[in-house]
């Protein structure tokens, strides 16, 4: 009986060793995957923001001047932007809430 268990034993260790190696194995293999999608991913959120950011640099004046049009008309009507801006946060408060 103490020759069977031995074998066993021996049979066990060359599986755990044989899993330990294939685990390593592939550890390494999405290692290398995922350095690559990291890189891919990178390099695509910065050609989107490339892209973005030569779309709108052409409007920017325009968005600027309507945003100091926005102040000025805030700043003259204070009641009116903050009755907007309870609105707007009620708004979104009730997105927010009914989704759940």
């Amino acid at each position: 009986m103490a020759l069977f268990s031995d074998l066993t034993d021996i049979d066990l260790e060359k599986q755990v060793a044989a899993l330990s190696r294939e685990l390593s194995a592939l550890k390494r293999t999405v290692a290398r995957r995922g350095g690559s999608y990291y890189e891919g991913g990178r390099d695509a959120a910065a050609d989107t923001y490339s892209d973005f950011m030569d779309r709108i640099s052409d409007h920017l004046p325009a968005v600027r001047r309507r945003a100091h049009a926005l102040e000025t008309t805030a700043r003259d009507h204070p009641a009116a932007t903050a009755a907007v801006g309870l609105v707007v946060l009620g708004l979104v408060a009730t997105l927010v809430f009914s989704r759940r």
